[in-house]
C-alpha cells in the first residue's frame, strides 16, 4: 500500500476482503493504530475503531490480544468517550425545542455514543466466541475500560432529567437507545467475565484485576437501583456468582461490608418500593393494572434480595429495617390485607431460611442477644419478633446449637425475649395483633400480640432440655420480679405452663422457692405482690400430697408463715385441708391483732398486723364458709376495736395505717350484713373526714368496694340521719374523681348498690350534678365516650413510648450521679437512630395537632403551649450549633 492519506487509506480499506486483511494485518495495523491515535474529529474516530475492531481484530491471537490490540485501542477510547460525555452534558444544558441547530448537535453526540457502545460490544462479543476459558491477562485492559463506560453511560442516563433540563422529549427516543445499547454491552462483559480463567496459579495482578471489576460493578448497582429491575438483579447475580466463584482467591480482598452495605440497601429500596406501589392502590382503590403488575416484579425482586443474602453479618439488621416498616408495626404505612399477604408469602418467607441457616453462627448469636443493641422505638417489635422465630426453629435444631442459645453469652434467649417484650409498650397497648393457627385445620386467626408471645414462649418451653432449666428459671424469676407489670404476668403465665406441663415434682419445688423467697423479702415491696400472685396460681397446680407437704413445711399458725399465708387462696386446697388451715390461720391472726391491740399500739409494729389482718381476709374470702360461728364472731369484735381509735388525720400521713385501713374495709365486706349501728356509724365518720383530707388512690378504691356492699344492708334507724348522707356525699364525690380508674370502679360499685340497695331514696342523692347523671346514664347504657381513632391512638402510644423512656434515662442518670449501682457501666453516647426516633415523635406530635385543628376549633390555652414548644425548639436548635461549632 502506498497511500500516505488517511482518507485514501480508509477507502481502499472498505473494499478489503477477510484474507486480506489478515494477510496484510501487519504492516496495517501499526499505520490504522497510529490514525486512530491522532484522530480528532469524531466520525473519523468512530470509523476507524469500527475497521480495527470489525476487520482486523479477528485476525489477532488471544494470546496477543492485550499487547498488540487493547492496550493501545482502549485508552484513546476513553478518552474520546470522555469528550463526548463532557460536550454532550455541556450543550444539554441549553437544549430547547426552538433551538434546532443545538437540538441537531445534542442528537448527533447521542448517536455518535450510540455508536460507540454498538463498537464495543461487538468488540467483547467476539472475544467471547475465541475459546470456553479467557484468561484475564489477555484482556486486561478491556473489562475495566468498558466498566467505566457503562457506569458514566449508566449515571447520565439516571441524571438525565436533570441534565436535559426539563426537556427530555426532543431526545428521548436517543437516550433511550443509549441506555439499550449500554445494557446490551453489560451483558456482553458479564457473560466475558464469566468466561474467565483463575486458579491458584493467578497472578496478584489477576487477582487485584478481578477484586477492581466486583467492586465497579458494586457501584454500578448503586447507580441502577431504580431504573430496571431485570437490570438490577442480574448485576447483583453477577456480584454474587463472581465472589462465590472465585471465593478462595478472592475472600481477603473483596470488600464484604461494602457488598453486604449495598445488598441491604438494596432490598430495603425495594421494600419501600413495594409498600407504596401497595398504600397507593389501597388510597385509589384500584387493585388492577400496570401498578399492580409492578407491585408483582418489585415484591420478586424483593424475594431475589432476600435469597441473595448469603452472608450473616448485616441479616439481623436488615430484619428489624424490614419489619418495622411492615404490619403490625405502629410504625407501618397502612396498606392492604392482600398486598400485605402477598409481601409476605413471596418476599417476607425467604428470609425465614436464612434465619436457619445462621442459628449455629456465633456471631449471628452474640449479635442478636446483645445487651447493647441500643434499638429504636420502631425496632423493638421486630427484635421481639426475630426471638420467637429463633425459638421456634431452636427445637428442630442440634443440642450444642440450643446450648448455643438458651445459655447465651451475655444474655440467654429466654432473658433477651423478656427484656424486648418489655420494650414494645405500645404495641401491647393498642395492640397489635399477628396471624395464628389457634387449632389444627383451622385458617390462621389474628390474635393479640401477649398472647402470640406467650403461645409461642409455652411451646419453647415445652422443648427445652431439663438442663437448660437453670437459665430458664433465672430468666423467669428476673422477669417476675422486674417493673414491668405486663412482663411480669407473661413471666408468671409461662411459669404456669411449666409447672402444668413439668413434674409435680419440678411445681412442688418451684412452689417452695416462692415461699421461701416471700418470707424473705420486706413485705411492704412490690417483687412481694407480684411473687404473691405467683403463689396463689401456682398452688392450685399443686399435687394434693404436695399441698399438704407444703402445709407442714409452713404452718399457718406459726406467725413468721402469716407472711406467705397472706397470698394463697385456700380455694386451691382440698376441702378438708382448707377448713383446717382457715381455723389455723384465723387463730394465728387474731393473736397476733389482739396482741397489738392490748399493747401501747405503736405504729411501727403495725407491720405484722397488716399479715394478720390480710390472712384474716384470705381465710374470710376463700373458706369463710368453713369457719365456726364463734371463730367468725371472734373476727368481727377483733375488728371493731380497731375502729374505735382510728383518726382521719393519723391515717392520711401514716403509710401503714392506710394498709390496715383498707384492709378493714374489705373485711368488713364480708360481715356486711352483722355490722351493727354503732360500727357502720364508725365506719362512714372516718371514711367521711378521711376524703376531706385526700386520700391516696388504694384508699378510695377500698371505699368504693366497701360502698358497693353497703347495698345488701338495710341501715339501722338510728344510724340512717348521719350514715345516708355520709353516703351519698361519698358516691357523689368519688363518681366525680378526675383519675380513671377510680371513676369506673366507682360507677360499676353505685350501678351495683343501686340495683340491690332497699335504700333507693339514697341513689338520687348521690347524684348531685347534671354532669354526674349523665355519666351514670352513659355508664348503664353502655354508650361510649368519644372514641379516639386508631391513628391517634398510635401516635399518642408513640408519644407515651418517648416519654417513658425519658423518664427511665433521667432515673439511670441519677443513679449514675450517685455513683451506685451503675459505676460499672459505660455510658455510651446517644445514637443517630435515638436523635431520629425523637424528631420523628416530634413531627408526628405535629400532624396529629395538625389533623386535630382541621377537626375543630383549639382549646384557649393551645396558642400559649404551642409558644412555649417553639421556644423550646429554638433553644434546641442553638445547642446544636453550638455543639457544631464546638
Amino acid at each position: 500500500m502506498s497511500q500516505t492519506d488517511p482518507e485514501l487509506l480508509l477507502q481502499e480499506l472498505g473494499g478489503w476482503d477477510w484474507e486480506l486483511c489478515r494477510r496484510e494485518l501487519p504492516a496495517v495495523l501499526p499505520r490504522l493504530l497510529s490514525l486512530y491515535q491522532e484522530s480528532e474529529d469524531w466520525t473519523e474516530h468512530i470509523r476507524v475503531l469500527r475497521i480495527l475492531t470489525e476487520m482486523f481484530l479477528p485476525h489477532i491471537s488471544l494470546t496477543d490480544l492485550e499487547q498488540t490490540f487493547f492496550s493501545k485501542v482502549l485508552p484513546k477510547t476513553l478518552q474520546l468517550f470522555d469528550n463526548l460525555m463532557y460536550e454532550l452534558s455541556s450543550e444539554a444544558k441549553g437544549l430547547t425545542s426552538q433551538n434546532t441547530e443545538l437540538r441537531s448537535t445534542v442528537r448527533n453526540l447521542l448517536q455518535t455514543m450510540v455508536q460507540l457502545l454498538e463498537t464495543l460490544t461487538g468488540c467483547v462479543r467476539y472475544v467471547c466466541t475465541l475459546q470456553e476459558c479467557v484468561p484475564l491477562e489477555s484482556i486486561r485492559t478491556l473489562p475495566s475500560s468498558v466498566l467505566y463506560v457503562i457506569k458514566s453511560t449508566f449515571t447520565h442516563c439516571k441524571d438525565s432529567e436533570s441534565v436535559y433540563c426539563g426537556h427530555l422529549h426532543l431526545i428521548s427516543d436517543l437516550l433511550q437507545a443509549m441506555f439499550k445499547e449500554t445494557y446490551s454491552l453489560q451483558k456482553q462483559l458479564m457473560e466475558l467475565l464469566d468466561m474467565i480463567s483463575m486458579d491458584s496459579t493467578s497472578t496478584e495482578d489477576n487477582i487485584t484485576d478481578m477484586v477492581s471489576v466486583i467492586h465497579t460493578v458494586l457501584e454500578i448497582c448503586s447507580v441502577i437501583s431504580n431504573m430496571d429491575h431485570a437490570l438490577h438483579a442480574n448485576t447483583w447475580k453477577f456480584i454474587i456468582k463472581q465472589s462465590l466463584k472465585h471465593h478462595s482467591l478472592l475472600q481477603c480482598h473483596l470488600k464484604h461490608s461494602d457488598i453486604l452495605s449495598g445488598l441491604c440497601k438494596d432490598t430495603l429500596l425495594s421494600f419501600q418500593s413495594c409498600l407504596q406501589l401497595a398504600e397507593q392502590m389501597k388510597m385509589s382503590e384500584i387493585q388492577e393494572g400496570t401498578d399492580l403488575r409492578l407491585f408483582q416484579k418489585t415484591v420478586k425482586l424483593c424475594r431475589f434480595f432476600a435469597n441473595s443474602l448469603v452472608h450473616y453479618t448485616k441479616l439481623h439488621q436488615l430484619f428489624l429495617q424490614i419489619y418495622s416498616k411492615f404490619p403490625p408495626s405502629l410504625y407501618a404505612p397502612e396498606i392492604s390485607e392482600v398486598h400485605r399477604d402477598e409481601i409476605s408469602r413471596v418476599f417476607l418467607v425467604a428470609l425465614d431460611p436464612l434465619i436457619s441457616q445462621l442459628l449455629p453462627f456465633t456471631p449471628f448469636m452474640e449479635q442478636v442477644l446483645s445487651e447493647k443493641l441500643d434499638l429504636p422505638a420502631e425496632q423493638q417489635l421486630p427484635q421481639c419478633l426475630i426471638l420467637i422465630t429463633i425459638m421456634d426453629k431452636l427445637s428442630s435444631q442440634p443440642e450444642e446449637v440450643q446450648t448455643l442459645w438458651n445459655i447465651g453469652k451475655s444474655l440467654s434467649l429466654f432473658s433477651a425475649l423478656f427484656f424486648s417484650f418489655q420494650q414494645c409498650s405500645g404495641e401491647l397497648s393498642l395492640p397489635v395483633c399477628l396471624p395464628e393457627v389457634i387449632s389444627t385445620g383451622q385458617p390462621a386467626a389474628p390474635i393479640t400480640l401477649y398472647h402470640y408471645v406467650c403461645v409461642h414462649l409455652c411451646s419453647f418451653i415445652a422443648s427445652t432440655p431439663p438442663s437448660h432449666f437453670p437459665q430458664l428459671e433465672y430468666a423467669l424469676l428476673d422477669a417476675v420480679l422486674g417493673s414491668s407489670m405486663i412482663t411480669s404476668l407473661l413471666a408468671m403465665d409461662s411459669w404456669c405452663f411449666l409447672a402444668r406441663y413439668g413434674t409435680a415434682e419440678l411445681c412442688a419445688h418451684h412452689v417452695v422457692v416462692i415461699a421461701h423467697l416471700i418470707k424473705s423479702w420486706p413485705s411492704d415491696s412490690y417483687q412481694v405482690s407480684a411473687l404473691g400472685v405467683l403463689l396463689r396460681r401456682m398452688l392450685f397446680l399443686m399435687a394434693p400430697d404436695h399441698q399438704v407437704e407444703f402445709a407442714h413445711k409452713f404452718l399457718p399458725e406459726e406467725v413468721e408463715n402469716l407472711a406467705v399465708w397472706q397470698h394463697i387462696s385456700l380455694k386451691a386446697l382440698n376441702p378438708d385441708l382448707r377448713k383446717r388451715v382457715a381455723c389455723q390461720l384465723c387463730v394465728a391472726g387474731l393473736a397476733q391483732c389482739r396482741q397489738w391491740l392490748n399493747s401501747r399500739r405503736a405504729l411501727g409494729e403495725l407491720r405484722p398486723v397488716n399479715t394478720a389482718l390480710s390472712v384474716l381476709l384470705a381465710a374470710c374470702n376463700f373458706a369463710g364458709d368453713t369457719l365456726e360461728a364463734e371463730l367468725q364472731a371472734s373476727v368481727l369484735g377483733v375488728l371493731g376495736q380497731f375502729w374505735t381509735f382510728l383518726q382521719a388525720k393519723q391515717v392520711s400521713e401514716e403509710p401503714s395505717l392506710q394498709q390496715a385501713l383498707c384492709l378493714l374495709l374489705h373485711l368488713l365486706e364480708f360481715f356486711i350484713q352483722a355490722l351493727d349501728a354503732e360500727l357502720i356509724t364508725q365506719v362512714f365518720a372516718l371514711q367521711s373526714s378521711l376524703f376531706r383530707l385526700d386520700p391516696p388512690d388504694h384508699v378510695r378504691l377500698a371505699m368504693v368496694d366497701f360502698l358497693s356492699s353497703m347495698g345488701k344492708v338495710f341501715i339501722p334507724q338510728e344510724a340512717q340521719r348521719q350514715v345516708v348522707p355520709q353516703l351519698s356525699c361519698l358516691f357523689a364525690s368519688l363518681l366525680a374523681d378526675q383519675t380513671w380508674l377510680i371513676h369506673q370502679h366507682a360507677l360499676e360499685a353505685f350501678t351495683h348498690f343501686a340495683e340491690e340497695t332497699s335504700h333507693e331514696d339514697v341513689v338520687p342523692q348521690c347524684l348531685n350534678s347534671e354532669e354526674t347523671k349523665n355519666k351514670v346514664v352513659s355508664f348503664l347504657a353502655k354508650m361510649r365516650q368519644v372514641e379516639e381513632t386508631t391513628e391517634a391512638r398510635i401516635e399518642r402510644l408513640k408519644q407515651e413510648r418517648i416519654t417513658c423512656s425519658a423518664q427511665l434515662m433521667k432515673k439511670d442518670g441519677e443513679l449514675e450521679s450517685t455513683g451506685e449501682p451503675l459505676a460499672k457501666r459505660a455510658c455510651h453516647p446517644p445514637s443517630e437512630e435515638q436523635y431520629k426516633s425523637a424528631v420523628g415523635t416530634m413531627e408526628g406530635a405535629v400532624e396529629a395537632v395538625k389533623l386535630l385543628l382541621r377537626k375543630g376549633s383549639p382549646p384557649a390555652w393551645l396558642a400559649v403551649r404551642l409558644e412555649a414548644l417553639h421556644t423550646a425548639i429554638a433553644n434546641l436548635r442553638d445547642s446544636v450549633r453550638f455543639s457544631e461549632q464546638g
